[in-house]
């Protein structure tokens, strides 16, 4: 996306998002062990794993640390309700509105002073904008496709309801969105991978949605028409009420959530049914180091929502629900640094961050020549996102270097990549008029993009070793000149010659958007134990849910998380409420 100052401007006052987060934190320039009930109690952090084995606190579940002990007398208030939703992002509203829909009592608790930003690009499978297009997706190869990313660590029934309900789901949004509803269907070119026409923008967005207020496009965000929808209803939103506990007895259901709220009271909600739209918990340093140790090692950059910090999930585990067994991360290669920084956290503690001037320099994203720290090159470039982090993991500074020249513009209108990739051309294009010196003009004074005129002058500003760097840029310009990359495979639509001054080079690592493994659950988003029983009144969608992705996201099935987050959320509701979609 793009992350700029001037997206800043006249941002409403109510605002809580990646970009004001990093801004409040003196970035620069820019735009989630469980405990298996027994007779009475759950085990301790020291005896079991997010997979339930035992194993010791110093083996990496020190993390969980116990469940938080309230004095009853601090409970100032008690409501009582049908359904509680925790979480006011994309799957909590879409959860909201769909009560509003079936004339369900319940109550929305947010921990933020409002509503988090949307993610724009929906993933849909054979959605009527997709027919109208003539256009279809096998639910099979789809299904083979996601499973195959995840090394089959997934449970393809959940991943089937996301397949066999996201169109009723942009249907719905047509209908609830009403007048504002205006979405577009955007299609990739198959490449190497299968890349289905599953992306979906709603129109408004494409502008950039700034959390409480409207898109930079004028029109208002998704999720501010749905939390409109909310309150129209007549329904309060419990802004700045912190999940602390989750209400358990013994191995009964989840009947309730006790809440901080900003003055120091707590307020406890008891409900029939409580879905966790809670988020991942990116925001997490401790839980990043015991469960994805890869992010530290190649990311540079913060990128993630803020109230990430994997309070919801670690609340459903403390009362014995159980979690993925891998730790999975949403990373996108767009982390720019200047020259020589490594990745990893700088800071102390749980306030570490990683020390990226930006939050996403999304040009990153495009296929141009990338050399490790020793000049050379390392990998094909036209992967996945995170594909090209996870190689530069085992480099040097777990980081890397794009180059690209004058000539980009053209080249980035050959490459056609797709989602939010495309954003990158956009700033190349638009805004700075096809000369990357005008484009990435902050970047630049920033010191994240050098610019040369001259490959050896180059190779000098980015601190790496001249000779080496000037014959890996000869064999890739050779490699363009034959339109075969004999080297790594790439596809000759997507080289480019290194040819046309000035040259321009960025180092680079992955900006940290999600984490992407959650509470295990079932096809009807109900929380599992570790014993992988149903843990009754208890149910989790979005980023705090597991059962849908492995390894890494599957990018070039645009939109996947988003839509699985929007299609589960209005599931959930119905079958709280015994009802089908």
């Amino acid at each position: 996306m793009l992350d700029t100052q001037r997206d800043f401007e006249d941002i409403p006052e109510r605002t809580l998002s990646r970009r004001s987060f990093l801004m409040g934190a003196g970035a620069a320039g820019a735009l989630a062990a469980t405990g298996t009930l027994g007779a009475c109690a759950p085990k301790s952090a020291e005896e079991i794993t997010p997979g339930g084995s035992p194993v010791a606190a110093s083996e990496g579940v020190g993390w969980l640390g116990s469940a938080p002990e309230i004095d009853p007398a601090s409970i100032t208030e008690t409501v009582d309700t049908d359904l509680l939703i925790v979480g006011a992002g994309n799957g909590g509203l879409v959860a909201a509105a769909t009560a509003v829909e079936l004339g369900i009592d319940f109550v929305l608790a947010e921990k933020n002073p409002a509503y988090t930003e949307d993610r724009v690009w929906i993933g849909a499978v054979n959605s009527h904008y997709t027919r109208e297009a003539g256009l279809e997706v096998d639910p099979q190869k789809i299904l083979f496709e996601l499973s195959k990313y995840a090394s089959n660590k997934v449970d393809q029934n959940v991943i089937k309801v996301w397949i066999n309900e996201s169109a009723a789901m942009i249907d719905w949004l047509d209908t609830v969105l009403g007048p504002v509803a205006d979405f577009d269907t955007v299609l990739g070119p198959e490449g190497n991978w299968y890349i289905p026409p599953v992306q979906h923008i709603y129109g408004g967005q494409q502008g950039m949605p700034v959390m409480g207020g409207p898109t930079t496009m004028g029109g208002p965000s998704r999720n501010g028409a749905l939390e409109q929808i909310v309150l129209d209803a007549g329904n309060i939103i419990h802004y700045e009420h912190r999940l602390e506990k989750l209400i358990r007895e013994g191995n009964g259901p989840v009947t309730g959530g006790i809440f901080s709220r900003s003055d120091g009271s707590y307020l406890q909600i008891n409900a029939r049914n409580i879905i966790l739209a809670t988020g991942g918990y990116a925001n997490n340093p401790t839980m990043i180091d015991a469960l994805i140790p890869l992010v530290p090692a190649c990311c540079t950059s913060n990128s993630y929502n803020p109230g990430n910090d994997g309070s919801g999930m670690k609340a459903a585990l403390h009362v014995g629900a159980s979690k993925d067994i891998e730790g999975t991360a949403m990373i996108f290669d767009r982390g720019a640094v200047p020259p020589g920084m490594a990745a990893g956290y700088v800071g102390e503690g749980d306030e570490r961050a990683f020390p990226g001037p930006i939050m996403q320099f999304v040009f990153g994203s495009q296929p141009f020549l990338k050399v490790d720290l020793n000049g050379r090159r390392f990998a094909n470039e036209s992967t996945p996102y995170d594909f090209i982090t996870h190689a530069a993991a085992t480099r040097k500074n777990g980081t890397y270097i794009q180059i690209f020249d004058a000539s980009a513009a053209e080249d980035v209108m050959r490459f056609a990549t797709i989602g939010c990739s495309k954003i990158g051309p956009m700033i190349l294009l638009a805004l700075g008029e096809g000369d990357p010196s005008k484009a990435f003009a902050q970047e630049i004074e920033l010191g994240a993009v050098v610019q040369a005129d001259t490959i050896e002058e180059l190779a000098e500003k980015l601190e790496i070793p001249v000779d080496a760097f000037v014959t890996t840029v000869a064999r890739y310009n050779e490699l363009n000149e034959k339109q075969v990359d004999e080297d790594f495979g790439k596809e000759s639509f997507r080289l480019s010659a290194i040819d046309t001054p000035p040259y321009y080079g960025v180092t680079l690592g992955g900006a940290l958007l999600t984490t992407i493994d959650g509470l295990t659950i079932t096809p009807d988003m109900q929380v599992l134990d570790t014993d992988k029983n149903i843990i009754e009144g208890l149910y989790a969608v979005g980023d705090v849910s597991g059962n849908f992705f492995a390894n890494n996201y599957p990018e070039l099935i645009v939109g996947t998380a988003c839509g699985r987050t929007l299609t589960f959320g209005r599931h959930a509701v119905y079958h709280s409420a015994g009802k089908s979609v």
